[in-house]
């Protein structure tokens, strides 16, 4: 197996992530991190939309399945998403914010993750967890 920054560097995070400026700055089982600017991901009232917080909590948490998958459970083996939620407990209206993913469940047929959202000051803005499905090698 490739490094992991190698991995997700080849596979991509995706063209919605792109348009939205989301970079991966951490991306470990463990762990990843990843940030997105305020701007240009806002609603009407200038807030950053929720539906940007779940991009990102959805890009952080796949992508980490993703990883499992392959490194633990062996190449071909990819997470699909069955379940998001969030609870927006924040609003910025600039600079950049911050996602963080950690698992709750790493199992052989689930993957749960939580990602909490923050802004600069390190606020809490949404708190999101994500359940992917992986499927197992196509024969």
């Amino acid at each position: 197996m490739k490094e992991p920054i190698d991995y997700l560097r080849d596979r991509g995070v995706g063209a919605l992530a792109e348009k939205m400026g989301i970079k991966f700055t951490e991306y470990t089982i463990e762990r990843s991190r990843a940030e997105m600017p305020a701007e240009g991901n806002t609603q009407p009232l200038g807030l950053v939309h929720g539906g940007a917080y779940v991009v990102l909590g959805e890009s952080l948490g796949s992508m980490t399945a993703a990883l499992y998958a392959q490194t633990v459970l062996g190449a071909g083996y990819h997470p699909v998403g069955i379940e998001i939620n969030a609870s927006h407990s924040g609003s910025a209206t600039s600079g950049t914010v911050y996602g963080e993913c950690t698992p709750i469940h790493l199992g052989k047929t689930l993957t749960v993750h939580q990602i909490r959202i923050t802004d600069e000051n390190d606020r809490l803005l949404s708190t999101i967890r994500i359940t992917n499905l992986i499927k197992s090698p196509r024969k």
